[in-house]
């Protein structure tokens, strides 16, 4: 019998996530904690962190602690495979024995490229995207400090890398794989209070993306659903506050507790088309993958409205906003209303068009100098962005098929309109996001295949633990 018929998803897979230290002053134990691993010399990878005195602080706590320190701090936002390979580089020639990723997803995702780089002898990281594409589990030993209230990467398997020298180029590609999972997380919210107040934004949808995707998406893993719908409520009850106020210590710590859980539930529960959409757009333009998270949020909540209706009911309540007497499909049409208010109240622009400068914006830089500082995308580029969601490993999670066509409506939509809901004819039976509550109707799921089998396939020999 070919149980595929029956199911979608017969087998899931829960994935071993890594030791985390969690609370004020944590940040403080990592450089004992990398003595106890044995480590001589660490390589600390980062972005620079400038203004905050974070980097020169930890440097010589390390160095206190008997450790030698290698800086490298060119990781740039969407970090790009010379940013990996430059860091795997700098790792052999200062002879280093282990990582230190400090600030957010960039720093450790670079870092995470580059242990997998260093296990496969120098090999280029783009050979390492897609599922478990490793041939060891034999890593340096890494440990991540994280900085941010939305990377979640210090705790999941999987890591994301824009590709600027391939035949593919630009692709932004995302690797789930046991063997980039770090050897010790840290989560200190002091460190987070450092964060701009538009970073503590776009970061906190990032956090709001993982947490949705995973309560709503195909997965449907029973133990990352508890996880996740706490952190759409730790989300709503304390990013405003984060924002206006990143100097509030108990809202920045919700924060950080939201943006671990989150992350851990999407660790098995796996993401949707908001992160492909997401990583299209950074391909091609550079732009912060939370603020992209943040524009995309409401539109790809109603695409996915009618194939889980129950689901954004369930997060209209965790949002506070479900009142007595309302019907799932009115409770889901309040859980929309809700995020848009809450991007709002967070700065996050109506549109890609809209949205202006933001510190340590890298777009029409570098890599991209040529690339235009303002998105507004043709039905061409439209098109190529669709593709490249279409293409995402994150899109076979979405609780709903995606369509070219559709993609490109949803993408159109961010990039032009407000986000408001209201009436509108959907594309090809697609994107439903200016359509009136009324005009919505059910849908069931669409049928879904290929990412837990290449997840579920065998891994690796694990290697002696570090130290």
């Amino acid at each position: 019998m070919d149980i595929s018929q029956l199911f979608e998803i017969p087998v899931k897979v829960h994935w071993q996530q890594p030791r985390c230290l969690i609370g004020p002053g944590a940040s403080e134990l990592a450089a004992p904690q990398a003595a106890a691993m044995g480590l001589k010399h660490v390589l600390f990878v980062t972005s620079g962190l400038r203004g905050t005195g974070i980097i020169d602080d930890l440097k010589g706590q390390f160095e206190r602690a008997g450790l030698a320190v290698t800086v490298y701090d060119k990781v740039e936002s969407n970090p790009k495979d010379y940013n990996v390979m430059d860091t795997y580089q700098a790792y052999v020639d200062n002879k280093c024995d282990g990582f230190v990723s400090i600030g957010g997803g960039s720093s450790t995702d670079t870092t995470k490229g580059a242990r997998i780089v260093a296990a496969h002898d120098g090999r280029n990281t783009n050979e390492f995207q897609g599922a478990n594409a490793s041939e060891t589990m034999a890593n340096p030993p890494h440990i991540a400090i994280n900085t941010t209230v939305g990377t979640g990467s210090e705790t999941t398997p999987v890591y994301v890398i824009t590709d600027t020298t391939s035949p593919d180029a630009p692709h932004k590609w995302a690797a789930l794989d046991a063997s980039s999972t770090v050897t010790l997380a840290i989560n200190d919210p002091v460190l987070m209070m450092t964060q701009p107040a538009q970073f503590v934004a776009y970061t906190g949808f990032d956090t709001l993306a993982h947490a949705s995707e995973t309560y709503v998406g195909k997965i449907q893993m029973h133990s990352s659903k508890p996880e996740a719908l706490k952190a759409v409520q730790l989300v709503e009850d304390n990013l405003r506050q984060a924002f206006t106020n990143p100097s509030d210590f108990k809202a920045m710590e919700q924060m950080c507790w939201a943006q671990y859980m989150a992350a851990q539930a999407f660790s098995s529960g796996l993401l949707g088309i908001l992160h492909s959409l997401s990583h299209a757009v950074c391909a091609y333009y550079d732009i912060h993958h939370g603020l992209n998270n943040g524009i995309g949020i409401a539109r790809v909540w109603s695409y996915n409205q009618p194939a889980r209706v129950e689901g954004f009911a369930d997060i209209a309540e965790a949002m506070h906003v479900r009142r007595p007497g309302m019907t799932d499909v009115q409770a889901s049409d309040a859980a929309i209303d809700a995020v848009v208010r809450l991007a709002r109240d967070c700065g996050i622009p109506e549109s890609f068009s809209t949205a202006g400068d933001y510190p340590k914006s890298r777009m029409g830089m570098g890599y991209y100098e040529n690339r235009p500082t303002k998105i507004e995308s043709d039905d061409e580029e439209l098109t190529k962005l669709g593709e490249h969601m279409m293409g995402d490993l994150c899109t076979p999670g979405n609780p709903r098929e995606l369509t070219l066509e559709a993609a490109k409506e949803i993408l159109r939509d961010c990039v032009y309109e407000g986000m408001e809901r209201g009436h509108g004819r959907p594309v090809d039976g697609g994107f439903r996001h200016r359509v009136a509550p009324q005009t919505r109707k059910l849908e069931d799921a669409e049928s879904y295949a290929g990412i837990v089998a290449a997840a579920v396939q065998a891994q690796p020999p694990a290697a002696p633990a570090a130290g």
